[in-house]
């Protein structure tokens, strides 16, 4: 039988919206002397999260695939670290998490908010399907090598950022990698993100007795680096662009700009509100709602969110389920050998 979980699904009403920004959730915050690496922080809401972060006084450090691309980005924001790294290398990986491990530095918030999304059949150095190991795998490895700095901490948040998009799929355990089934770019999205909410999960469950608490999240429909892939008529049908290409911002509907879609990821690291809780999806920063039961449930929360009824699409239950949560840690340790330290 399943434990009850630590930290219900359910909203807390803080007091936030969709419109709420990265930079008001930590209005007033004080992070000296905290320290955060966050992934994908230098393109789309990593840049946002890094922002806020820095403001309010936090170190930062930015794994980077381009060095110069990443320093070009965050120009303007200054004592960022930046550190190589490529999260279908594992090589790499351990090659970051060492580095960071020598300093003796503990990590008071580890931000995953690097991803790719739809893209074309790829495969990692050890041929797994390249989503699946990007948004998971890679940040699985990259947080279990980090994990002596995340207990170092002595109260330590992990912020998966994950997406609505989790709708798309479960996880396919016969075949995660595609292959033997079609490939579907979106279906291997939706996957991907679902196993980031599977690993928030679990890790919450391993991590809440030693101070390591984990959040998965979405962030909210919003135009990045992200949706290269995506057809701009898809977009246009979606109405996320208008005629011109241009995005259509509405909060109110979960369509976002890049500093709202990053309040959710800095609340999960830094807000008060959720202390001493865990292991659940947020959106809008807050706690989200279960999507509802019904016919076609993915539906019926889209329903709610077109008409004011809510605004937070929720989380399907099939994504935060403890027994998948283990069962993705346990393949998960197997795919990329890593393993939590004692």
């Amino acid at each position: 039988m399943t434990a009850p979980a630590l930290t219900p699904q359910t909203p807390l009403g803080t007091g936030y919206g969709p419109a709420t920004t990265a930079a008001e959730v930590v209005a007033g915050a004080d992070l000296t002397g905290r320290t955060a690496i966050v992934t994908g922080g230098y393109s789309g809401l990593g840049v946002e999260t890094v922002r806020a972060l820095r403001a309010a006084g936090a170190e930062v450090v930015v794994p980077v695939r381009n060095r110069e691309k990443a320093a070009e980005t965050l120009a303007g924001v200054d004592g960022v670290q930046l550190e190589p790294m490529d999260l279908q290398d594992p090589a790499s990986v351990d090659a970051f998490a060492g580095r960071f491990l020598d300093g003796d530095r503990p990590l008071h918030m580890l931000i995953n908010s690097a991803g790719i999304m739809a893209v074309p059949l790829s495969r990692d150095a050890r041929g797994h399907e390249s989503q699946f190991a990007t948004n998971h795998l890679g940040h699985f490895q990259l947080t279990l090598r980090l994990w002596p700095a995340l207990l170092r901490a002595e109260g330590a948040r992990v912020v998966a950022v994950s997406s609505w998009g989790h709708r798309e799929s479960g996880i396919v355990w016969d075949d995660v990698h595609f292959e033997r089934r079609p490939y579907d770019p979106m279906g291997a999205y939706g996957q991907s993100k679902t196993a980031n909410n599977l690993f928030a999960v679990e890790l919450d469950r391993r991590g809440r007795d030693r101070g390591v608490r984990a959040f998965s999240l979405h962030p909210g429909r919003i135009l990045t680096p992200l949706v290269r892939h995506t057809d701009p008529e898809l977009l246009q049908r979606m109405g996320m662009i208008d005629e011109n290409g241009e995005p259509l911002i509405d909060p109110s509907r979960n369509k976002k700009s890049p500093q709202q879609g990053a309040a959710t990821s800095v609340w999960c690291a830094t807000g008060p509100q959720l202390d001493g809780l865990g292991g659940v999806y947020c959106e809008n920063s807050d706690i989200a709602p279960l999507v509802p039961e019904g016919d076609d449930p993915v539906a019926i929360a889209e329903e709610r969110v077109r008409t004011g009824e809510s605004l937070a699409f929720g989380v399907m239950p099939y994504s935060i389920d403890p027994d998948s949560a283990a069962r993705l840690w346990d393949l998960s340790e197997k795919l990329t050998g890593a393993r939590l330290d004692a």
